[in-house]
């Protein structure tokens, strides 16, 4: 019988003490990646198809036991439209992706592994899918950024708010044809989430997209790359 997930729990803060190792471990080997730049087309390739079958594995779990369905299922949360770009980005290392990666994908990422929409714990399948992509959505973003140099602008961040909300009413539209709830534009997660602090239906979508910009810009100020100061 599996576990129902619960939030701040022993699990849920090892793994995101996991993933920040990971994420301190990148920043400190990112010199000595960008010293293998023959082998980072290979790594590049293994990540992406790695996050492409755990996330195909997921759905066919979904099918497999009855919970697949237009309501919930469809790839169209902005964690899961991240994911996909992120492994398109790893393939192609098409430059135009990389903003929506480390924006949007980040950021929504971030919020996902803080509060996470889960209802299986460890050591179920669905648990290990959870974290492996939201991490690996964090981790494409800063090798981007850490180690193949690109270096993040607020014009990405605008350019990541226009795109996100040209995507909405498309996301409207889904939710209204099957019912369902995608980027949680219909209600909030029964389970709690950051969204209880930003109002009732439907002002918190308003606020969602203030907290959306400041958080982007953030990331795009601990990002960016710092203007050196002549020592005179």
């Amino acid at each position: 019988m599996d576990h129902q997930f619960i939030m701040f729990s022993t699990v849920h803060l090892s793994v995101l003490i996991v993933i920040a190792f990971l994420v301190i471990t990148l920043y400190w080997q990112r010199r000595n990646l960008q010293e293998n730049v023959a082998r980072l087309k290979m790594l590049e390739r293994f990540f992406a198809l790695s996050l492409l079958a755990m996330d195909i594995g997921y759905h066919i779990w979904l099918i497999s036991t009855g919970r697949w369905g237009l309501d919930d299922a469809l790839p169209l949360e902005l964690c899961s439209i991240s994911l996909f770009v992120s492994i398109i980005l790893l393939l192609t290392g098409n430059r135009h992706l990389i903003d929506f990666v480390i924006f949007a994908g980040i950021g929504g990422a971030l919020q996902a592994l803080a509060t996470p929409v889960l209802d299986m714990d460890f050591p179920h399948f669905r648990f290990f899918h959870f974290f492996y992509t939201h991490a690996g959505i964090i981790l494409t973003g800063l090798y981007f950024v850490w180690v193949r140099g690109y270096e993040p602008t607020f014009k990405g961040v605008l350019k990541t708010m226009l795109i996100i909300n040209a995507i909405l009413p498309i996301i409207l539209t889904v939710n209204w044809l099957f019912d369902g709830n995608y980027m949680f534009l219909r209600m909030k997660p029964q389970n709690g989430s950051l969204l209880d602090f930003l109002g009732p239906y439907p002002w918190y979508i308003l606020s969602l997209e203030a907290v959306a910009f400041i958080l982007f810009t953030v990331i795009w100020l601990s990002l960016r790359k710092k203007e050196r100061k002549i020592v005179r």
